[in-house]
């Protein structure tokens, strides 16, 4: 039998699409949908079987001799292959042995051997769980060949390539972080070490446990940890919501080496950031799913291993369906007398249904604290899709009609593509349109975004239960084509994505913001600010402050609340790096104290014709 050789080389990168289209080549092709493009470890086939994506390269079955191959572009130190079947919701198909050929010119190829023999590697058993094939001995060249032996139903493959580039070089990211994947206890003790060394400007804490007992950790950094400062705004960064999304995690551990790191250095930019914002890390929303893929490895978990909470919830679908509420009502015209247009109710017995443990923890968490502005770090597609729209059949039937197939927009829709775009455009790759997308066609346009309506709706997303629910504006970042990618990557990745990820906290101070007080001077929360031309309100914080992410302009700007007469200002949003102040000082209603006197002076027997008119009215004006 073969000694393994211990060399542990990264993926060329067929999952991430750093292997280019260009790159691979195949004997033959099934159809259209079918050629060598496809057979990227973990791609993803289109849901109708006779779309142009499948979902892994397959064979023409009338070909006699079958092959995939990869051009490296340059001699590498090939050790290794990765093999996967066909992603179908209909079909088993998967190679089951293969032989690999090696040449540096393709016209002259070497098989490779056991020591006896070509040797024969066993592939898969199944379509969707992937197996390594490991060389005894690595192996230089320019180009590798799959070469299929035996497979079930169609011949069909879906790999990747492990090699080492030579001479062998890392890539020294600019930062000195700690370049690694991270489990529960390492980041645990990560996130401890970042405490110690910036203590002034951290605390840990916990938003709640999973199903598992994993306490859901997350990292606050500011100027003053562990309250809300009147005027400040908070901000939150969340990832792992699906566990074999690592990226979006390690990214965000490595964010907070980086606050604290440059903090301590008296960065000027870093300094300005954790001086004027409450920020909020949270790596893993979905701890015990993380686990299961980390011990399977970046490279070594299919698609779905991992994604779903230990009681198989999808917890970024997990939450109140709000928006088919908010527009049901907007059809039958009870908006905003009868509906709020923000801060919509739960549905009554939501949480006594199919409720994530993790889902009612990342709730509670987001109604206690004030947010303003959040994202989320998913992986698998690389685009930045704006506010979700969530909606039953019935609602998306009536929009459909309604609108002869285009979608509402949401009322901050330019607020939300200017959110977007701020990080699509200070990201290194993301609008590079000639990569395309990682699974069909670049549906962003080149601009590396996109309303996920016309993508993938999504019923009760955290996106729209953050916005209808409460104050706060939340994205959805989709960081990269590989779920887990190699640790060799995530130098690379953090270079990518830094900016980006700084670019984005700082929106937090776009708009206008203020205090909204009585004539004593006394704050008034839950008082609600509108925006004349914007059919979503907000309320302001514990402390009567409140902050309104706006795009530079002239607005008209109400503030109200309960007992008081309504105000009206003019506030002037301009191209600032910081908020307009926009305050308020209400006046007592006269109204309320009309009201009180005529509940002193009338009876029920003797002013009942002019007294339930009244109370009449003033129920239909709340």
């Amino acid at each position: 039998p073969p000694i393994f050789y211990c060399t542990k080389c990264p993926p060329l990168g067929l999952e991430s699409h750093k292997v280019e289209d260009e790159q691979l080549l195949a004997s033959s092709q099934s159809h259209h949908g079918f050629a060598a493009q496809r057979g990227r470890l973990n791609m993803q086939g289109s849901d109708k079987e006779d779309d142009m994506y499948g979902g892994a390269w397959c064979a023409d079955s009338e070909d006699t001799s079958h092959w995939f191959q990869l051009d490296a572009r340059k001699e590498v130190e090939f050790t290794g292959v990765i093999t996967q079947g066909r992603n179908s919701d209909t079909s088993e198909d998967f190679v089951s042995s293969f032989y690999v050929s090696f040449s540096n010119d393709t016209r002259d190829w070497t098989v490779l051997h056991d020591g006896y023999a070509e040797w024969l590697f066993y592939g898969n058993v199944d379509k969707d769980t992937p197996v390594l094939a490991q060389f005894d001995v690595p192996v230089v060249s320019r180009y590798i060949r799959i070469l299929p032996q035996s497979w079930n139903g169609s011949l069909c493959l879906r790999s990747e390539v492990l090699a080492c580039q030579l001479p062998k070089t890392t890539v020294n990211a600019s930062d000195a972080l700690d370049f690694r994947h991270h489990n529960y206890k390492d980041m645990r003790q990560m996130m401890k070490v970042i405490n110690e060394e910036c203590p002034n400007i951290t605390r840990i804490y916990n938003v709640g446990k999973s199903y598992g007992g994993l306490k859901m950790y997350a990292m606050e950094i500011s100027d003053n940890p562990g309250e809300h400062e009147r005027g400040e705004p908070e901000f939150r960064y969340t990832a792992g919501l699906h566990g074999n999304e690592a990226m979006g995690r390690e990214l965000l551990l490595l964010l907070m080496q980086f606050l604290c790191k440059k903090y301590n250095e008296d960065d000027t930019r870093v300094r300005r950031l954790v001086d004027s914002t409450r920020m909020h890390l949270v790596p893993s929303l979905n701890p015990d799913a993380y686990e299961l893929a980390f011990e399977m490895g970046s490279e070594m978990g299919n698609w779905a291993l991992g994604h779903w909470s230990e009681e198989g919830y999808d917890i970024f679908e997990n939450f109140p369906d709000l928006n088919s509420v908010l527009w049901g009502a907007e059809d039958r015209g009870w908006v905003p007398r009868v509906v709020p247009n923000h801060h919509i109710p739960v549905p009554e017995n939501f949480l006594n249904g199919s409720v994530a443990v993790e889902t009612k923890a990342i709730m509670s968490w987001m109604e206690r604290s004030p947010f303003v502005l959040g994202a989320n770090l998913q992986g698998g597609e690389n685009m930045r899709p704006g506010q979700e729209r969530e909606m039953n059949e019935e609602t998306w039937a009536r929009i459909q009609r309604q609108n002869e197939g285009a979608l509402r927009e949401t009322a901050d829709d330019t607020m939300f593509r200017w959110l977007a775009m701020s990080y699509a455009h200070s990201h290194l790759t993301m609008t590079e349109s000639y990569r395309g997308s990682c699974h069909a066609d670049d549906i962003t346009g080149g601009q590396g975004i996109i309303n996920r309506a016309s993508w993938k709706p999504v019923v009760g997303s955290m996106n729209d239960f953050s916005y209808l629910h409460t104050n706060c504006f939340e994205l959805t970042i989709f960081l990269g084509c590989d779920k887990f990618p190699h640790e060799s990557e995530l130098s690379r990745e953090w270079e990518i994505n830094r900016e980006a990820l700084l670019s984005f906290i700082e929106q937090v101070h776009r708009g206008i913001k203020g205090l909204v007080r009585d004539m004593e001077g006394q704050p008034l929360s839950n008082a609600t600010i509108s925006v004349e031309g914007i059919r979503h309100d907000i309320r302001t914080a514990a402390a009567g402050d409140y902050w309104r992410l706006l795009n530079p302009g002239e607005y008209k700007v109400t503030a109200k609340a309960d007992g008081y007469s309504p105000q009206t200002r003019l506030c002037l949003v301009g191209y600032e790096s910081s908020a307009t102040s926009c305050s308020f000082n209400l006046v007592k209603s006269n109204w309320n104290r009309i009201q009180q006197i005529m509940h002193q002076d009338c009876s029920f027997y003797k002013c009942y014709k002019l007294c339930w008119p009244i109370n009449v009215y003033q129920i239909r004006k709340s």
